[in-house]
């Protein structure tokens, strides 16, 4: 900015946005301070450098606001968690796919918790047969992120929208 810009030429946009051509960095300096204005390097890259004279504190609020912008519109991806148990009942089943649709919409990822208790551990393919069920009826809308695995008494699988 101004006069921390160190190479001897450099192409000049002026305050109106029109291309001014290859100056002198003396000559574009002297120029924005007869407006009145900064003269900002936008692409110290390019050769020669491009310089814009602007208004540099305006300009840093606008960059500002962008940010703050873009920030507000990103979405964070929450994990949201499904428990059922391995001898659920058909209509329970429903209502949980039901929850994991809804989940599915709102563009968060589910993890999906079986629970075994005493002797349902001596049947872990129960288990495995309703996680099978979850991915087959979840297919068009999910892809499955982890495949399901058992974590002690419990067998998980995450799934994300498509």
């Amino acid at each position: 900015m101004n006069e921390a810009i160190r190479v001897r030429e450099v192409r000049l946009i002026d305050e109106n946005g029109q291309n001014v051509g290859v100056v002198s960095t003396a000559d574009a300096l002297a120029r924005a301070t007869q407006v009145g204005l900064d003269l900002v390097e936008i692409s110290p890259d390019a050769n020669p450098p491009v310089a814009k004279i602007l208004d540099y504190g305006k300009y840093k609020y606008q960059e500002q606001k962008k940010a703050a912008e873009a920030r507000k519109r990103q979405k964070i991806v929450e994990i949201k968690e499904i428990k059922m148990r391995p001898s659920i009942d058909d209509h329970d089943y429903d209502v949980k796919m039901r929850a994991i649709q809804r989940f599915f919409d709102e563009g968060d990822k589910v993890k999906v918790t079986l629970r075994f208790r005493g002797r349902e551990m001596a049947h872990q393919e129960l288990g495995w047969q309703v996680l099978q069920r979850v991915k087959a009826d979840t297919e068009p809308i999910a892809k499955v992120e982890s495949e399901p695995r058992m974590e002690g008494r419990q067998m998980v699988m995450v799934l994300a929208p498509r």
